[in-house]
Parts: C-alpha cells; sequence; structure tokens
C-alpha cells in the first residue's frame, strides 16, 4: 500500500514492507532540511522516529489511519533541527525514548545496548551506535519476520552522519567509532534489514563521502529505501576496510556546517515547546523601512528573478524553497529579528513554518501581496541577470569585473574560474570589504540559488552585483580558465 500526502511541500510516504505482514512504516520526509522522520505501527498502535517540530504532518498521518502513539524515539540529541519528540509525546502521553546516557533536562525514558521493549505487537531492540554523537541509538524493529533498522545519523545510504558536531577535538574518536558502528550494523543484521535514515538526504548532518547511488526507489512505493546488503555493497564506511584508511577519507571530507546548528542540541536538551503558526502581524511599508533602518533582516521570498528585476532596498532575497531555511538560519544573525515579504500568504506560511523546525519561533512581522504594495512609496532597487556564457565572453573581452565565487571550499577545489574571487556564502557578510565597490560583481555558485541570496547581500551592502543564474557543470564546457586555488 501506499499513499501520498502534499501537506506545505512535504511528501509523507507509506508503505507495508510484506502486504501480509503488519508492520507498516511512514516516512515522513523533509526536504528544507534533508532530513525524515518515521512512524512505525502494528496497525493499531505506533512509534515515531526522529519527529520534526511541526508536529500536524504526524498527526494527519495517524489520524487518517486511527493510530495510537504510544512510543517517540530518538537516535539522538540533534544538531541540524529542533525535535518535536518531547511536545509530540507530551501531548499524547507517548513514552519519550532516547539514550539513558544523554543529559536532557526532560523526563526520558532511557534505554541502553541490547534494551528491548514493545510497541504493540511490534518488538523494539535499542542498539548503541556512536559516531555521529557519543550516546547515539539505533532501533531494530520487527514483526517477527520483517526486521527495519532506523539509524538516525549512524549508517546512512552510502555514507554516514559526519562526525565533528559535537567536538572538534572528538572527532577522529567518534570517526573510529563510526567506523565500528557501521561494522557492527552489517554483521549483526540480516542483509534484507531494512535500513532507515534520518539524515543523509540534503543534510549537512551527513558526511561528505556520501555515493548518492546507494539506495533505489521502488516503483510501487515511490520512496528511497536500502537494505543492509547493498549497503555492505556500496557504503564507504563498509567498502573502506581499513579504520586508519577511513578516518582519512572521512575527514577530508568534511567542509564547513551552518553556523545555527550551535543551537540545536542545547535547545533540545531542554525540552522545545509546542509551535504557533498562525500569520504574523502585518507591516506596511513605512514599518519595513523602520526595520531596515534599523538593520533588522527584512528577507523577500520571492524568485531569485522577480526579485532582481525590482525589489525594496536593503532587503535579502531568500527564495522559499528546498534550501531556504538552512541558508537562511545559517546567513542570519542569531537572534536577529526576521520579517517575511512575499506575493502570498502561502509563500509566507511556507517559510514560517520552516523557520520554526531550527528554532526562529515566530517572525517579527510579515508582508503579502506583492512588491506594488509593500514597496509602495520606499526605495527601491534592481540588478541583472545573466548566465555563465554572457561572462564568458565579458571575461574575454577583457572588460572590468569581478567575477565571485560563493561556493564552499569543497567545491572550489574542483575547479573555479581562474582570476576569480573566491568568497564562499557564509563568510560573505565579514568580508565585505573584500568586495570592490567601482566596478560589477559577476557572482555565481553551483546552480543560481546562493548566488541569489549573495547577489542581495551585495546589493545592500553598496555593491553592484550581476547575478549569474547558471550551473557550475557549465564551466568546463565554455572554456573558462581553471584553478582550484
Amino acid at each position: 500500500m501506499y499513499v501520498l500526502y502534499d501537506a506545505l511541500t512535504n511528501v509523507t510516504a507509506s508503505h507495508r514492507l510484506k502486504n501480509e505482514e503488519p508492520m507498516d512504516i511512514l516516512t515522513i520526509e523533509t526536504p528544507s532540511l534533508g532530513d525524515r522522520s518515521y512512524v512505525v505501527t502494528d496497525g493499531s498502535v505506533a512509534a515515531v522516529i526522529d519527529p520534526q517540530r511541526d508536529l500536524d504532518r504526524v498527526y494527519a498521518a495517524v489520524e487518517e489511519r486511527g493510530l495510537t502513539v504510544t512510543h517517540v524515539l530518538e537516535t539522538h540529541n540533534h544538531n541540524d533541527y529542533v525535535s518535536g519528540g518531547v511536545e509530540l509525546a507530551r501531548q499524547t502521553g507517548a513514552a519519550y525514548v532516547m539514550s539513558a546516557d544523554e543529559e536532557m533536562f526532560v523526563e526520558t525514558k532511557g534505554v541502553r545496548d541490547g534494551d528491548e521493549f514493545a510497541v504493540g505487537a511490534l518488538t523494539v531492540r535499542a542498539l548503541h551506535t556512536p559516531g555521529h554523537t557519543p550516546t547515539h541509538m539505533s532501533y531494530v524493529v520487527t514483526d517477527g519476520e520483517q526486521r527495519a533498522v532506523f539509524t538516525g545519523g549512524s549508517l546512512l545510504y552510502g555514507s554516514v552522519g559526519r562526525t565533528d558536531l559535537i567536538s572538534r577535538a572528538m572527532k577522529e574518536e567518534l570517526t573510529r567509532a563510526q567506523h565500528a558502528t557501521a561494522h557492527r550494523l552489517a554483521s549483526e543484521l540480516p542483509d534484507e534489514t531494512t535500513v532507515l535514515p534520518t539524515h543523509g538526504f540534503g543534510s549537512f548532518c551527513s558526511s561528505a563521502a556520501a555515493d548518492e547511488h546507494t539506495s533505489n526507489v521502488d516503483p510501487r512505493y515511490g520512496v528511497e529505501t536500502s537494505t543492509i546488503g547493498e549497503q555492505k555493497q556500496a557504503n564507504v564506511a563498509l567498502t573502506i576496510t581499513d579504520e586508519d584508511e577511513f578516518v582519512q577519507v572521512l575527514l577530508s571530507g568534511l567542509d564547513a556546517y551552518p553556523r545555527y546548528y550551535a543551537h540545536m542540541a542545547p535547545r533540545n536538551k531542554l525540552g522545545p515547546g509546542p509551535v504557533d503558526l498562525s500569520p504574523a502581524v502585518e507591516a506596511d511599508p513605512t514599518e519595513l523601512a523602520r526595520r531596515i533602518h534599523a538593520g533588522e533582516w527584512v528577507v523577500d521570498l520571492r524568485t531569485r528573478t522577480a526579485y532582481a528585476a525590482d525589489h525594496v532596498t536593503g532587503t535579502v532575497n531568500v527564495e522559499v524553497g528546498n534550501s531556504f531555511i538552512t541558508y537562511l538560519a545559517w546567513l542570519l544573525p542569531w537572534g536577529q529579528p526576521v520579517t517575511l515579504v512575499g506575493d502570498t500568504q502561502e509563500e509566507v506560511s511556507e517559510a514560517q513554518r520552516q523557520l520554526v523546525r531550527v528554532g526562529i519561533d515566530r517572525p517579527a512581522a510579515q508582508a503579502t501581496g506583492g512588491i506594488d504594495r509593500y514597496g509602495q512609496g520606499v526605495d527601491r532597487g534592481s540588478y541583472r541577470v545573466t548566465d555563465l556564457e554572457e561572462l564568458a565572453k565579458r571575461m574575454a573581452d577583457d572588460e572590468p569585473l569581478l567575477a565571485l565565487d560563493v561556493r564552499r571550499d569543497d567545491e572550489r577545489s574542483r575547479g573555479g574560474i581562474a582570476g576569480s574571487l573566491h568568497v564562499p556564502i557564509h563568510e560573505l557578510e565579514r568580508r565585505m570589504d573584500e568586495i570592490p565597490t567601482d566596478r560589477e560583481v559577476w557572482v555565481h555558485c553551483a546552480s543560481g540559488y546562493r548566488a541569489s541570496i549573495a547577489a542581495s547581500l551585495l546589493a545592500r551592502g553598496g555593491r553592484r552585483p550581476v547575478l549569474v543564474d547558471d550551473s557550475d557543470e557549465r564551466l568546463v564546457e565554455l572554456g573558462f580558465e581553471m584553478t582550484t586555488a
């Protein structure tokens, strides 16, 4: 059986591993963070694994099936989002399950390696799987015939969770633990065991060593799945048997991760409360101008091309979509009030939903109705949008311009435009003085998304941006002289 829900661009997928057996697993995807949550059920009661904070998606899934949530299982104290686990347990009366060795300031049902408990007709066994965090747990669930392992940030599809989020000083120790964890799972679980990780679908909690082709979309279900047997053949932690070699490979692939991660684990330890997704107070053009003048972030959610053509001066363009919250929360000074502006209430509501997932509980204000409404009577600006082909022509003609590459260091190391300035987007505000004011700045990234954010920051900083809305896969094709520096 397979059911799709469309809840504000978030897909919930459900499938029964074998139709004649009682265990059913629902997958709730959060593409904006690259994570998954799961509901596993015997058809009557259910456990929810690693829930996000916007719990209406969980309730939609369980209420349609008439399920009672008896357990909330956390694989670890999360670094990339504010968990909905504590609040879900409070609202449902479910047991909140986590490693007994994780220091929490809320009531938990602590489990240790090998502990077993029942969820209706299902048996859950906790496995200590350190690496992503020291106290990380995986949960093996079986109905006696089928078996699935919820691996959180340990064994991912093709890779493992990154090991440098808890402590840089501990990253080698945790990387060695992660290697041992992967081999333990592979040796103790049957090959047909379904592997269901939380991270690894675009999350920065995944290590950069991931191979994207180690799972398959089952055409019957439409969801990406894998097994222990498949991971033995393709996962970097299992195909590299030498521990020292694995440590070198994994650590060499780790690059920057979002700054907001520093605030997630402490918030989760305290037990985050419920969310309020009602619309924020509406701001008129005068109020928007006041907030901009005060140095607050007013974030325009429209498409990059619409923003480039006409925007309120001093706003920042972060196009609402799957990458929205990662980059907004990465770049926004933590605790800074944020005001959301866009064409429609639906656009603003989706951005607000993504904000609460990382602990930005309420926008300071909002404005809808489009630029001609919220931008009436205030300063407006614009800049050009182009492609790499035009940039190549202009550089060949020796025009006085600057090409600015805002990709990460690991992306730049695979090749960038010779003579361009490389400033990763998360360093741009701090390094704005390096950007000249006397010429056009042609800004590019891998696809145009980060470049559009950077172009708006440049315009706000008094520079003259040109947005290169193109793919970096065309750099070689167009004959750019390349460098890795």
